[in-house]
């Protein structure tokens, strides 16, 4: 994975990355919002249609114990093969909408034969959590991302490498 913006808002805003995978955009469309992918790289159990207004779960199962967590998700924007967000509640039961929720944001953009993926997930401090909570919520995600944005990557290379 190519890295060439990689940084953290200081007062926990956002996680924001910058990726390039040797796959066109509707490759990476697909690995985005496709559940078939999305269990392949994140790990987690789901079903929707990428549309905007559509929800679903994300259940991840602790392969050892057999504990499931599930996370709420409306679908925010579907535009193949450019854009696809949705907001999540981590551990919450209510439905995913502002204000309670995190925005996670995945604008593809085409260069040469791949595809530039800005990734952005914000909302952390409209969550109103106290300072100990934020920190503690906002380290937890930048570690799992870190963890599976590579294998986003991974997961459209080897697609198109399919195809």
């Amino acid at each position: 994975m190519e890295t060439a913006m990689d940084y953290e808002s200081t007062e926990y805003g956002s996680i924001e990355r910058e990726l390039h995978i040797d796959a066109s955009p509707e490759v990476v469309f697909e690995v985005l919002s496709s559940p078939e992918h999305i269990r392949e790289w994140w790990s987690a159990e789901t079903a929707f249609e990428p549309a905007a207004g559509a929800t679903g779960r994300l259940t991840w199962t602790d392969a050892e114990t057999g504990r499931h967590e599930t996370a709420p998700f409306t679908v925010v924007a579907a535009d193949p093969p450019r854009l696809f967000s949705f907001r999540w509640i981590y551990d919450e039961a209510e439905a995913a909408a502002p204000g309670n929720s995190l925005l996670v944001t995945f604008e593809l953009v085409p260069e040469g034969a791949g595809t530039t993926v800005r990734f952005r997930e914000s909302g952390y401090r409209e969550r109103g959590w106290e300072a100990a909570v934020l920190e503690a919520h906002y380290n937890d995600h930048r570690q799992g991302w870190d963890l599976y944005l590579p294998r986003l990557v991974a997961t459209a290379d080897r697609l198109a490498a399919a195809r």
